[in-house]
């Protein structure tokens, strides 16, 4: 499936809306995240509109709310929109307690698309391997950048791989259970 300009310009509005932001460990930047997502919702067989929502899957929550929403609905269409929605666990600035919001959002999961269970699992799938090669870098130095801590960010990452697998079960979802397994090992 060749990508069109719609795919380059999601890409444009991805490093605008993400340019100055860093990975909380690795201080890398946070757009080298949007691509390795984007890269495995499109090594998995995802269309242009999955990858561009891989691109921006995180805008709604980070970089507006919705406004950033109406911006994506407005440039790549309601179906693009809906799955960066489906993938957020916040519109709202400040945003709510980290455990509020993402039980709330564990809660919703088995009730999204298959569009956005794409997104989620390969952007988990991304976040867990960063995780284990930060541990191997650093130890447990590495759960004090998160607001959930080691507990609250071992249970989080466990409860969304065991909600996929029994709503999306395949081999995406299984590259993601084997590393976090290696995660689970490790911590």
């Amino acid at each position: 499936m060749p990508l069109t300009d719609r795919f380059t310009e999601a890409l444009l509005l991805a490093c605008r809306w993400h340019g100055e932001q860093r990975r909380k460990i690795s201080r890398t930047p946070y757009v080298a995240h949007l691509l390795r997502v984007t890269g495995i919702v499109l090594e998995s067989g995802g269309t242009e509109d999955e990858a561009i929502a891989a691109l921006l899957h995180d805008a709604i929550e980070d970089q507006g709310g919705a406004a950033a929403r109406q911006t994506i609905e407005e440039q790549f269409g309601p179906a693009v929109a809906r799955i960066v929605d489906e993938c957020s666990d916040t519109d709202q600035s400040p945003k709510p307690p980290w455990r509020a919001r993402k039980e709330a959002f564990l809660a919703r999961l088995a009730d999204v698309s298959p569009s956005a269970r794409l997104v989620i699992a390969a952007d988990k799938l991304d976040n867990v391997r960063g995780l284990v090669d930060a541990y191997h870098e650093q130890g447990d130095d590495i759960w004090r950048h998160f607001g959930g801590g080691r507990d609250g960010t071992l249970w989080y990452h466990r409860a969304v791989t065991d909600a996929l697998r029994a709503v999306s079960p395949g081999p995406l979802v299984e590259r993601l259970h084997r590393a976090m397994v290696q995660l689970e090992s490790l911590a």
